[in-house]
């Protein structure tokens, strides 16, 4: 499976390079015309590879015998899907759920976590909190603040006391 992906990333790079030139000249003139392959925008690269993670196939191992001995081989689980080229990516083990605590992975779960509610990113209360909602409270702080620098060589803050949302996943 590994083995797939990295030949499927591979050939995601290579699929997407382009020719890059440069020209050479007195006076912005193009005597000389240099030119290259270039690896394509690593942004553009990302989201290319997160559109097939997202629609990864899920395979199962199976092991057959062969004069070699034992080889393994990965098949589609559900024959009514399309079975992936040499450009799709696979796996065969779920995802864990980072949603509960579970010691087996480490994960202590999302409960509890303080979450923005104002992204819609992966720290977004919406997807931090897995659909459970959030909890807001309010907390007031200590901070400097107004702070003066004094020649030479000081600087002296007042302290403030400052009103926050923090906001937690339930």
């Amino acid at each position: 499976m590994n083995r797939h992906n990295n030949e499927a990333g591979r050939s995601t790079i290579l699929d997407h390079m382009h020719l890059r030139c440069k020209c050479h000249g007195l006076s912005g003139s193009c005597e000389v015309k240099t030119c290259w392959w270039a690896q394509p925008d690593f942004r553009m690269l990302g989201d290319y590879l997160k559109d097939k993670y997202d629609s990864a196939s899920e395979m199962v191992v199976e092991k057959h015998r062969e004069s070699r001995g034992w080889v393994e081989t990965l098949r589609v689980k559900y024959n009514f899907f399309k079975h992936p080229t040499e450009r799709d990516l696979v796996y065969y083990e779920g995802s864990p759920n980072f949603c509960e605590p579970n010691q087996e992975t480490g994960s202590f779960g999302t409960r509890d976590r303080a979450c923005n509610v104002s992204s819609h990113g992966i720290e977004g209360c919406d997807l931090l909190c897995c659909g459970r909602g959030h909890n807001t409270r309010t907390e007031k702080r200590k901070e400097k603040c107004h702070c003066i620098f004094h020649w030479c060589c000081y600087v002296s803050c007042q302290e403030c006391v400052r009103v926050y949302d923090v906001h937690t996943c339930k």
